[in-house]
């Protein structure tokens, strides 16, 4: 079993491209996530990002603000930066054990939240963006039983939308991304 911080490498280094190759003219081009722009979509990612770092290290987090990184000549090596220290934070020794932060869950399920945030939005970066972009398998292998079992509450909470329905050749990445309530089929319009 590869470790949080193995994975979040890996993911990483798919999310990367993608978010170097959002262009300025793309900011404010929808994404499959209705509530966000591309822009919008970018600051989530970084505040998710920073504040995950937090989290493996048992600190307090403070989602209540979203600054706009976008507006940093650059933010895409910061979120390089950011990446690379979310990846080490999840590498010290301990970050995987018992709970962490103030939502009282399993350090290991946090992980997943955190890899899932940046596979599943690297997904819809591309997509809002005309880029390719194809997931770790073993990320996936990883996320898909992790996305369903986080699923009914992160539905409740709103990160999930109702699930999207497929075919049953879909591939394991397209019925991750159905079961967040994204349309893998989705495209710019």
């Amino acid at each position: 079993m590869r470790t949080i911080s193995e994975l979040l490498a890996a993911a990483t280094e798919r999310a990367l491209p993608v978010v170097r190759g959002v262009t300025d003219d793309a900011l404010t081009a929808p994404t499959p996530c209705p509530e966000y722009d591309v822009r919008a979509l970018i600051n989530h990612l970084f505040q998710v990002v920073v504040n995950f770092q937090a989290l493996a290290a048992r600190q307090d987090t403070d989602f209540s603000e979203t600054p706009d990184r976008t507006a940093e000549r650059d933010w895409r090596e910061s979120f390089a930066d950011e990446t690379a220290r979310l990846a080490k934070a999840w590498a010290e020794p301990g970050a995987e054990e018992g709970t962490t932060g103030s939502l009282g869950l399993p350090a290991r399920t946090v992980g997943h939240m955190v890899l899932a945030d940046l596979t599943v939005h690297a997904w819809d970066l591309a997509r809002a963006t005309g880029q390719e972009y194809a997931p770790d398998p073993e990320v996936v292998a990883e996320l898909g039983p992790a996305v369903e079992e986080m699923a009914p509450q992160a539905r409740r909470y709103g990160a999930f939308g109702e699930p999207v329905s497929v075919p049953a050749d879909a591939s394991p990445f397209a019925r991750m991304l159905a079961v967040t309530g994204r349309d893998p089929r989705w495209s710019r319009r």
